[in-house]
């Protein structure tokens, strides 16, 4: 168990309307004076019954029937057109490896380093149990239930929680900070994780299927052979990311110490030089390599990001809908939403389990899914085609589970503290003694 003097998670710093801290930051206390403690974000007023839960469940639900509508307008659109093969279009993987880089970037470039290194053991969990355990759930359930090895993959492409969906329900939420930057550390390090897994277990499971005609070829770099050599090419580009940074950011520091209009046209040199990592990238399909340079090359476009990672969601729901040819497969999507449910609760029993109780049920109920296993669907239909079919609804039943198992937590939440009774002291007697301060506890 980490010790009591761990710093706090804060990930996601400068993205969006995660960005915000759980509490402002507090001076050093004056030598020979009591500490003073950070005080605690304001959380939302509390709305006791059928209004809280309404207030509470109504960002899941909006995402939710978002998604829906726009894959809903993809898919008429595609029946009027007569697109049945729009996955095997030259420019498909462009698109589809274009919106998954922005979406990777965006979420290892909001991650907050010094939080991060501060908080090893949780960044860990995220990455081995919070993806690599659930992912084996999930495809395990898959399995057993339809005997198809393609759904071996399907566990993998939904096994991580959504940072954009995280970042747009906690403002609605009452959980404690600590809840929030567990859940908000596991949702940040888990999807390069993700698409890494995805893209090789794609590769080592598509030749224990028979040939299918519609499919496609594997994107570049992807090959169980060629794993090693894969590997070593996104690490060359995040080493080149690295190098980039410190030389141009070195030269501005410089530049506008003398001038700063020469630090802007640096800063600008920056955001151009990122523009071509990301076009390569794309082009070689190193989206690990991607994610990893948002680690390292980080200029302030920070808003940008936010702004382009909900477009991207926007038109990747949309994408999606293009290639939901034949419809929803919903009995295996169904059961492969439930799947991830109960391999996240599973896992986040274990992860927290040295939690407060109220904590552990905030962590238990956190999947969800959103712009990562919508972009891994739509790379997955090339070589597994009806990918598509059976994530769509899958993701629509975890974020509707997450919306009404989040929605009764925060009304009975909310009920307690309404109904909580205050102590008033009389005039002229002192008001209640404080209970003794007592470290946080860490997730186990």
């Amino acid at each position: 168990m980490s010790r009591p003097t761990d710093p706090p998670v804060t990930p996601y710093a400068g993205r969006g309307p995660a960005a915000a801290p759980d509490a402002p930051a507090v001076p050093a206390a004056v030598p020979d004076a009591p500490a003073v403690p950070a005080p605690a974000a304001p959380a939302p007023p509390a709305r006791p019954g059928r209004a809280g839960m309404v207030e509470a469940v109504l960002p899941s639900l909006r995402r939710s029937g978002l998604f829906v509508l726009l894959a809903a307008a993809g898919w008429v659109l595609a029946g009027q057109a007569g697109w049945t093969a729009a996955h095997r279009s030259e420019g498909y993987l462009t698109v589809a490896g274009a919106l998954l880089a922005v979406g990777l970037f965006a979420s290892t470039h909001g991650i907050d380093l010094r939080a991060a290194r501060g908080n090893l053991r949780l960044v860990g969990l995220a990455i081995t149990l919070g993806v690599l355990v659930k992912a084996s759930l999930i495809s395990a359930v898959m399995y057993l239930a339809f005997r198809e090895p393609a759904y071996l993959v399907l566990g993998v492409a939904v096994a991580q929680i959504d940072p954009l969906s995280f970042a747009a329900a906690r403002l609605q939420s009452r959980m404690s900070g600590q809840a929030k930057a567990i859940l908000s550390a596991w949702a940040s390090f888990d999807d390069p994780v993700t698409v890494l897994l995805t893209v090789y277990a794609a590769a080592w499971v598509l030749p224990l299927l028979p040939a299918d005609p519609a499919a496609s070829s594997a994107p570049p770099h992807t090959g169980v052979g060629s794993f090693g050599l894969s590997l070593a090419e996104n690490l060359a580009l995040a080493a080149v990311a690295a190098l980039l940074w410190w030389g141009t950011e070195r030269a501005r520091r410089t530049a506008a110490d003398r001038s700063p209009r020469s630090g802007r046209l640096l800063r600008l040199l920056q955001v151009l030089i990122l523009v071509g990592l990301g076009a390569f990238a794309v082009w070689q399909f190193l989206m690990l390599g991607i994610a990893l340079a948002g680690l390292v090359y980080r200029p302030p476009v920070a808003l940008v990001l936010d702004r382009l990672t909900r477009l991207a969601f926007l038109a990747a729901s949309f994408a999606l809908g293009l290639v939901l040819v034949g419809g929803p497969n919903l009995v295996p999507g169904v059961v492969l939403g439930l799947s991830a449910v109960a391999a996240h609760m599973l896992v986040a029993v274990v992860i927290g389990r040295r939690l407060p109780p109220s904590d552990r049920l905030d962590v238990v109920l956190g999947q969800q899914n959103g712009i990562t296993a919508v972009l891994l669907a739509l790379v997955l239909e090339r070589q597994f085609v009806g990918t598509v079919a059976v994530v769509a609804p899958a993701i629509v039943t975890v974020n509707l589970l997450h919306a009404f198992g989040n929605g009764l937590r925060e009304a009975y939440r909310r009920e307690a503290s309404s109904a909580a009774p205050t102590a008033t002291p009389l005039p002229g007697q002192p008001g209640p003694r404080p209970a003794p301060a007592r470290p946080d506890a860490r997730p186990g």
